[in-house]
């Protein structure tokens, strides 16, 4: 049974995946971590703003 060219080149792309580790993962969790923490640091900071009435 052949295999079409679509599942022929997402094999190969998924072979190649395991050869190159974890940058794409890392970078993806260090991205994800930062705009937490601003948005974690925004929310906590809007609380202690003072209101002038």
């Amino acid at each position: 049974m052949d295999q079409s060219p679509a599942a022929a080149w997402l094999t190969e792309a998924a072979s190649a995946a395991q050869h190159q580790g974890p940058g794409n993962l890392l970078r993806v969790v260090l991205i994800v971590m930062m705009v937490g923490c601003a948005l974690t640091g925004w929310f906590l900071l809007r609380g202690y703003k003072q209101k002038d009435d």
